[in-house]
């Protein structure tokens, strides 16, 4: 709704200019609700999405979503990860270390990560593979959005060495709605000798989690 500023009553004039400019300081830096008849027709028009509790701005002749520091986070998994099965698809479990819009699912679900905004994510994924054989390792990633595979999603990286350990990296952007919920998946193909590997502290360096996954909201 429109603020009415003050009207020019009072015994002087200087009586109500002193109440003008206090109204001026007070509420000139605050942004009119958006309406349903609120054209977007010039570009460059700022106001507040009360339904949508965000600002908006007016570009080619729409309203666009200004993104606020919501929908962020970073998580990982600081344990040894093992398939139960070789050539399986298994879903990782994260803990959440920061962010904010992130949720995880609760037992047994904690491989989900719900989305409490909609809108566009740029996710970052890294995890340490490992083994234990000098044959040939393979193994799998890819990521599940509502429980279906993401077309095109899958990273695949082989290990041939005994003790060989490295870190396997993919970044993409999704798109998803309020309350979805993704997974990241994987498989090796031999269960008994291929791992996720989280390593402890050293005198001279930090942990290495198994897993990282960081999320970053771009856009509404």
């Amino acid at each position: 709704p429109m603020i009415t500023p003050p009207p020019p009553l009072g015994d002087t004039w200087t009586t109500w200019g002193e109440r003008l400019n206090t109204y001026l300081q007070r509420f000139m830096n605050r942004l009119q609700f958006l309406s349903d008849g609120d054209s977007a027709s010039d570009d460059g028009i700022m106001m507040w999405d009360r339904s949508g509790e965000y600002p908006v701005v007016s570009k080619n002749g729409e309203w666009r979503q200004i993104v606020l520091a919501d929908g962020y986070g970073f998580l990982y998994n600081n344990t040894d990860i093992t398939a139960a099965a070789s050539d399986t698809a298994e879903a990782i479990d994260f803990t959440i270390g920061s962010g904010s819009g992130l949720t995880i699912g609760t037992s047994p679900n904690e491989s989900r990560i719900y989305f409490d905004e909609g809108g566009e994510y740029w996710l970052s994924f890294t995890a340490q593979v490992y083994s234990t054989n000098s044959s040939a390792q393979t193994f799998y990633f890819w990521p599940k959005i509502n429980g279906v595979d993401v077309p095109l999603g899958a990273t695949r990286a082989v290990l041939s060495a005994n003790g060989q350990t490295t870190p396997i990296t993919k970044g993409a952007v999704f798109n998803v709605n309020s309350g979805d919920y993704l997974e990241a998946m994987w498989a090796t193909s031999d269960h008994t000798k291929g791992s996720l590997e989280a390593f402890a502290a050293t005198a001279f360096a930090p942990a290495s989690p198994s897993v990282t996954l960081s999320i970053t909201r771009i856009s509404g």
